[in-house]
């Protein structure tokens, strides 16, 4: 079959180029439709109990992380001057496109109970700029008497916070950035005319920085991953067609990825942002594979047109399983259920594909125009380090087989130790480095104000105006005292909140009366409400209670504690407290919120990577068994490619890096790739057999000859073009670029070294195996026990007889 593919493509050079050159242009096209994504990644599916709650809640009350936060602790903030410019502050922010509201010292609200009217009336604390520092610090004093705006507004240690609220449509649109940055431009003025350091946090910021910097960080890579690629590729040829030409194949193939992500509607994501880069450092390896037995052949005395067809018969089958198996370690990314997983790994397989079929066309037909390789271009076939590097391999193998095995043992067993070290532990802002101003003022806000990560409680009261009923707003002070107990969490707003400073407010603003009213109290209190219907108070109780008033919300914020704590806070300390206040009350409490949604959707992101992981390994198994038909070398196969997976798990024990989304994904991929090497291996040493008339320990040597330098080149070319990503600003990327990396380096030395070793060792049997590659004859392995010298193996013959 695959002569009459290799007489296909050089039969057909001219319509083939057009077909690639014409399908290119259209995809490329389609490109220019591709759009940004501006949402977090949802990964808990719609039909969740905990997904259809939070679905329910924001119906009910909208989006719960909307809110960007100024924080300022300094004392100077409260001198005249500096006050006023950042109570102009306030108001340039207010006034911007996008913006719905901004709450801070300097605007807050002042309730005012109007007895002759018998109505609450709500006005500034200062209807002008204050003109006199007495008058300034005469009305802070008042702000800090209303109880409501502790710990929310002021925090305990003196710090100040100013609340600005996004429209949820420019938060989840592209026009957010445009926002984002001239709140921030203005900001930072106040910043640079006052002295006064501003502190930034919100969910609305942190999703800006992310999203601008996938951006910056996709093109960046993708020209990194290029020239990276590019030197490597003259390292290894020294030549400017074999570096050119895949480089070719690399940027058709950047245009089929655009292009199919515009076609399928899908967005650029934190993942699929990835792909280019990733594709160009996977499709490499195929060129190095074809280019580099397309020089063998030619050092063999092969003339071009003879040459191209050998290498697209020998190697286009094996290129084809090899990228197989690299497929199914992003498709089966499909089976999370996740919309995010499943569109990168769909992208991921189909251009994949488009990647062998361009690099097993479009290679050997530029070549067949091009001239012959002179021997100077042969070179590198003769390169010494390599030379060498592989001949110590051969030594290895042949006389060292036991040392190896000690040392993969020892390997092993403190792999297996420091994988029970690993924790599966994430954070909402881990992505994000250490030393990156947003992680810096985070905690700022974790220390004045507990957090502002939002974290919701909807208690359902199971009938209209329910929240009236006699006892209940006593449940709900009950567990906003639990919650505002609790070290992590923020002290919680509610109805209760706007009540009792209603109560304050009717008491003339004395602060002992910031409490629940009384019975005969909360009529009066009631009776002004009704009485104060304008757009204020409106506001204020729909984001409390919902439109029928049935649910209640208690919205409160808390540190960013990571999900370990998360979900022992919520399951063993908030959800049984919430159930045992509202035991035989006949209301229900609910914990919801984005903070809650986001621990639990990496809970199950990991779950189901792991579970994808599995259907990785048993599929490529599958192709490994068809493809040799033993079951003897299936398990030799697999062995050297499960250990560099352990490995990386032991590492990552040993080095403290969490089990999270950016981690488990690596598994799955690397594996996918790694077995590549194990595949183009086999093949060889399974021609190699039958050519050496079935002495398996010849074969080995040969195979390993023969195979050795293009699996050096590949991995090299995958290390550099992974470990580029450890130079994100994402956490995320950079656990990808290095766990990837590692893995795939170590499964370069196992396929190097305990894989031969195994087939030296174990495959010694008479073993009959299935046909396999391209219908060829079934061949047994024979006993073959003396030693042999490696140097008296003729490496130019490849019809030498067994010595």
């Amino acid at each position: 079959m695959w002569k009459k593919i290799a007489d296909f493509i050089l039969g057909n050079r001219i319509p083939i180029l057009i077909f690639i050159g014409i399908t290119t242009v259209f995809m490329g096209y389609q490109a220019k439709d591709v759009k940004w994504s501006y949402q977090y990644i949802r990964i808990i599916p719609d039909d969740d109990p905990d997904m259809i709650a939070f679905n329910e809640f924001q119906s009910r009350f909208g989006e719960d992380a909307s809110s960007f936060v100024l924080g300022i602790k300094d004392p100077k903030l409260y001198q005249l001057e500096n006050f006023n410019k950042f109570m102009q502050l306030g108001k340039d922010i207010k006034d911007l496109h996008g913006i719905t509201n901004v709450l801070s010292m300097a605007n807050v609200p002042n309730l005012i109970a109007n007895r002759k009217e018998q109505k609450f009336e709500i006005h500034p604390f200062f209807s002008h700029p204050p003109s006199t520092q007495a008058e300034l610090d005469s009305i802070i004093g008042k702000e800090k008497e209303v109880k409501a705006f502790e710990h929310r507004l002021i925090s305990k240690e003196g710090a100040t916070a100013m609340v600005i609220n996004m429209d949820p449509v420019i938060l989840n649109s592209k026009n957010r950035t445009a926002v984002m940055l001239k709140l921030e431009a203005r900001a930072q003025e106040f910043s640079d005319e006052t002295g006064i350091k501003l502190y930034y946090a919100g969910m609305p910021y942190v999703r800006s920085i992310m999203a601008n910097n996938v951006k910056k960080e996709t093109m960046v890579f993708l020209g990194i991953s290029i020239g990276v690629v590019a030197l490597v590729l003259f390292l290894f040829f020294r030549s400017f067609s074999p570096v050119f030409y895949p480089l070719v194949v690399i940027g058709v193939v950047i245009v089929w990825i655009m292009g199919t992500l515009a076609l399928f509607n899908y967005e650029i994501t934190i993942l699929t942002g990835l792909l280019p880069p990733v594709l160009v450092v996977i499709g490499i390896p195929n060129c190095i594979y074809l280019l580099n037995k397309y020089h063998q052949e030619i050092a063999n005395g092969l003339d071009k047109r003879d040459a191209l067809a050998v290498i697209i018969k020998k190697i286009g089958v094996v290129t084809l399983i090899t990228n197989t198996t690299t497929a199914i370690g992003f498709m089966v990314l499909i089976t999370t259920g996740i919309k995010a997983m499943q569109e990168f790994g769909i992208v991921a397989g189909i251009n994949i594909a488009i990647t062998f079929i361009l690099s097993i066309t479009f290679i050997p037909i530029v070549f067949s125009y091009l001239p012959a390789p002179q021997v100077r271009h042969l070179k590198h076939l003769e390169f010494k380090p390599t030379n060498w590097l592989i001949h110590q391999l051969e030594v290895l193998v042949t006389h060292y087989r036991s040392g190896v095995y000690v040392f993969t043992s020892l390997m092993v067993a403190v792999s297996i130790y420091g994988s029970y070290q690993v924790t599966a532990e994430s954070y909402m802002v881990d992505d994000l480095p250490e030393d990156y101003h947003v992680k810096q003022d985070l905690r700022f806000f974790e220390n004045e104000f507990s957090g502002v990560m939002p974290l919701e409680i909807e208690i359902d009261t199971k009938k209209k105006r329910g929240y009236m009923k006699k006892g209940y707003l006593g449940k709900v002070e009950e567990i906003e005292d639990f919650i505002g107990s609790l070290h992590e969490v923020s002290p919680p707003i509610s109805i209760n909140t706007f009540l009792k400073a209603a109560n304050q407010s009717f008491h003339g603003g004395d602060s002992s009366f910031y409490k629940l009213p009384s019975r005969s109290e909360m009529s009066y209190i009631m009776k002004y409400a009704r009485n104060s219907a304008d757009d204020q108070t409106s506001s204020l109780s729909d984001a409390m209670i919902d439109s029928t008033g049935r649910f209640i919300r208690i919205t409160t914020s808390m540190a960013d504690i990571g999900s370990i704590k998360m979900e022992n806070l919520v399951d063993d300390v908030i959800r049984p407290k919430l159930a045992e206040i509202t035991q035989g009350t006949g209301l229900e409490a609910v914990v919801t919120g984005s903070t809650l949604i986001f621990i639990k959707g990496n809970d199950f992101l990991i779950k189901n990577l792991k579970q994808s992981m599995l259907i990785a390994f048993f599929l490529i198994a599958v192709i490994m068994g068809t493809l040799f038909g033993n079951i003897r070398i299936i398990i030799i196969s697999l062995i050297p490619n499960i250990i560099p997976l352990l490995f990386t798990l032991g590492l990552m024990g040993f080095l403290g890096i969490p089990l999270k989304p950016s981690t488990a994904i690596v598994f799955s991929i690397a594996f996918g790739i790694s077995v590549d090497d194990s595949i183009h291996f086999l093949a060889k040493y399974r021609q190699e057999i039958v050519l050496h008339n079935y002495n398996m320990k010849k074969a080995v040597i040969m195979a390993l000859r023969e195979t050795g330098a293009s699996m050096l080149y590949t991995s090299i070319v995958l290390f550099c073009g992974f470990a580029i990503f450890m130079g994100s600003t994402f956490g995320a990327t950079q656990a990808l670029g290095l766990l990837t990396s590692v893995t795939l380096i170590v499964a370069m030395s196992t396929n190097l070294t305990l894989l031969p070793c195994l087939l030296y060792t174990f495959d010694v049997n008479k073993q009959a195996m299935h046909p396999i590659i391209d219908g060829m004859d079934t061949f047994y392995f024979e006993d073959e026990d003396e030693e042999i010298d490696i140097d008296r193996i003729n490496v130019g013959s490849e019809s030498e007889e067994e010595e």
